[in-house]
C-alpha cells in the first residue's frame, strides 16, 4: 500500500486527516494527461484561456470562506488572513485574464527590420513544487501566468497542506467546465481535456528527480528553502529544464535617523508578524541607526507585544500557531543559540504552553554577525534589531547577507530613501512600507534568494519560448 500524508491542526496538534499518496501508475497517468492537454491548450486562443481564469476567480470568491477554513485548519493562518489570501488569488486570475492578450502579443524589437517579430509560445508541462506557508497564493501566483501562457501544470505541494492542494485542482477543474463551450463539456473526461490543466500529485520528495528528468516536463518552478531549492535547481540544470526559484530571505528593514518612528514601528511589526512570521518576504533584520535605536526599540517592542496570539478561528486573533512542531522547535533553537552568542532578549523567547505550536512575538536586540538571528533566516515571529552607526553602515549591514529577496527603507526624505534603496541588494525594496507581492509587479530575489521572476509581465514570459521569426 502507498504511504499516507497526514495533516495536523497546528492549533491543537491533532491529526485532521490522512491522504493516500499516488502510486507510480497514477503519477504516470497524470503526466500523460498533462502532456496531452498541453498540446491542445497551447492552440487555445488567449481570450479563451482568460475566460477560464475569470471562472476560477468567481469560484475563489464564492468559496472564499470555505477555502479559508481549510487553510486555517491545515497550516494555522488566522481566518481573516486566510480569506485575504484566497481573494488575492482571485485578483491574480482577473489581472492576467485582463492583460494576457497584450502581454503575449507579438513584438517587433527596436532596431530590427519590419519583417522581424518576436512571439511567445508555451513550453509545455511545468512542474510546480510549492510550500505550505501560503498554500493557495504560492500555487496561484506560479500557476496562473504559466496557464495563461499556454502551459499545463503538475502540482507537488507540501504534504501538510494536501487538502489545499486537492482543492486547488478541483477549483481549476470546475473553472474549466464552467468556461468551456457546451460542445467541449461532453469531452471533459477525455485525456488531454481542460480538466487536466492543473493536477495535484501527492508524492514524497524522492519522486521529484524522476519527474524533472521526464522529457514531457519542460520547466520547473520552485518556492521553498534555499537548501531544497539548490537541490531542485541542480536536477533541473542537469536535465536542461528552465526553472524559476523563489527561495529564502532575511529581509532588512533600514530605519534612518529622520524616519517617522511610530509609522516605522507599526509597519515593521505588521510585516514581521504576518502569517506568524512564516513568510520569505517578511521583515526579519531591523537595522537602526544609533541616534534613534533606543526610541525605535521601545515603540517596536510595544507593538509586537500588543498582537494577540491565539486560536486562528477567533476574529480577535492576530497571530496563530506555527505550521508544524518541528518548525517551532527549530526557530526556538535559533533563538537560544543567538542568546548564547550574545544577543539580548527583550520580549518573548519561549514556546507557549498548552496544545498547538504557538510561539510568541519575540524581540532580540544586540544582534550581530555570528548569531543565527543575523546570519540565518528566522522563519517565525522573531525580530532581530541590529544597531549601526549611520546611513553608510546601515546599507552595508543590509547587504551583509547571503540573501537578497526584499528590503525596506524608512525616512521622511524620499530622495534620500530612494538613494539608499538603490544601493540595497534585493529583488524588491519598499519605502516607508512593507514588501508584498503584487500580480502586476515582478517578484523574486538575487543571491541565495533565487533567480527568475514570478508575476507581472516577466513572470508570464518565464515559461514561454521567446521565439524570433523572420518573415520572407
Amino acid at each position: 500500500m502507498s504511504p499516507a500524508f497526514a495533516t495536523v491542526n497546528p492549533a491543537t496538534g491533532r491529526r485532521v486527516r490522512s491522504y493516500r499518496t499516488h502510486s507510480a501508475a497514477a503519477v504516470e497517468a497524470a503526466v500523460r494527461r498533462a502532456h496531452a492537454a498541453a498540446t491542445k491548450w497551447r492552440d487555445t486562443p488567449v481570450a479563451v484561456r482568460g475566460r477560464l481564469l475569470r471562472a476560477a476567480a468567481s469560484i475563489l470568491r464564492a468559496r472564499a470562506d470555505a477555502y479559508a477554513a481549510l487553510i486555517t485548519q491545515e497550516m494555522g493562518k488566522p481566518r481573516a488572513e486566510a480569506k485575504a489570501e484566497v481573494l488575492k488569488c482571485a485578483g491574480a486570475c482577473e489581472f492576467y485574464a485582463r492583460h494576457g492578450r497584450a502581454f503575449l502579443a507579438p513584438e517587433q524589437p527596436p532596431g530590427t527590420a519590419e519583417n522581424v517579430r518576436v512571439v511567445f509560445e508555451p513550453l509545455g508541462v511545468v512542474l510546480a513544487i510549492m510550500p505550505w506557508n501560503f498554500p493557495f497564493w504560492q500555487v496561484f501566483r506560479a500557476a496562473v501566468p504559466a496557464l495563461l501562457a499556454g502551459n499545463t501544470v503538475l502540482l507537488k505541494h507540501s504534504p501538510n497542506v494536501s487538502g489545499c492542494a486537492l482543492a486547488i485542482a478541483r477549483c481549476l477543474g470546475s473553472a474549466a467546465s464552467a468556461s468551456a463551450p457546451a460542445k467541449a463539456r461532453v469531452q471533459r473526461a477525455t485525456a488531454g481535456s481542460t480538466q487536466h490543466l492543473l493536477q495535484t500529485l501527492l508524492i514524497p520528495t524522492d519522486k521529484i528527480p524522476a519527474l524533472i528528468a521526464d522529457p514531457r516536463i519542460q520547466g520547473v518552478t520552485f518556492t521553498g528553502s534555499t537548501g531544497a531549492g539548490r537541490a531542485v535547481a541542480a536536477l533541473a540544470g542537469a536535465a536542461m529544464k528552465h526553472g524559476v526559484f523563489e527561495l529564502g530571505g532575511s529581509d532588512a528593514y533600514v530605519i534612518l535617523g529622520d524616519a517617522d518612528l511610530d509609522q516605522a514601528a507599526e509597519i515593521c511589526a505588521q510585516s514581521r508578524l504576518l502569517n506568524a512570521g512564516q513568510s520569505c518576504i517578511s521583515a526579519k533584520r531591523f537595522i537602526v541607526v544609533a541616534p534613534v535605536r533606543r526610541a525605535f526599540e521601545e515603540k517596536f517592542a510595544a507593538r509586537l507585544a500588543a498582537r494577540r496570539v491565539g486560536d486562528p478561528r477567533d476574529p480577535a486573533t492576530a497571530i496563530g500557531p506555527m505550521a508544524r512542531r518541528d518548525l517551532r522547535d527549530h526557530l526556538h533553537a535559533q533563538v537560544q543559540a543567538s542568546l548564547a552568542a550574545g544577543a539580548r532578549l527583550r520580549l518573548g523567547g519561549r514556546p507557549l504552553p498548552g496544545p498547538g505550536f504557538f510561539y510568541p512575538p519575540t524581540l532580540l536586540t544586540g544582534v550581530r554577525r555570528g548569531q543565527p538571528a543575523h546570519d540565518e533566516e528566522l522563519f517565525g515571529p522573531v525580530a532581530a534589531v541590529i544597531a549601526v552607526r549611520d546611513e553608510a553602515a546601515a546599507i552595508a549591514a543590509a547587504n551583509d547577507s547571503v540573501y537578497g529577496l526584499g528590503a525596506a527603507v524608512f525616512s521622511r526624505d524620499l530622495r534620500r530613501a530612494r538613494r539608499v534603496a538603490a544601493r540595497i541588494q534585493a529583488g524588491t525594496v519598499a519605502i516607508n512600507d512593507f514588501v508584498r507581492s503584487d500580480p502586476a509587479v515582478p517578484f523574486g530575489g538575487i543571491k541565495l534568494s533565487g533567480h527568475g521572476r514570478e508575476l507581472g509581465l516577466p513572470g508570464l514570459r518565464e515559461f514561454a519560448n521567446v521565439k524570433a521569426i523572420r518573415l520572407s
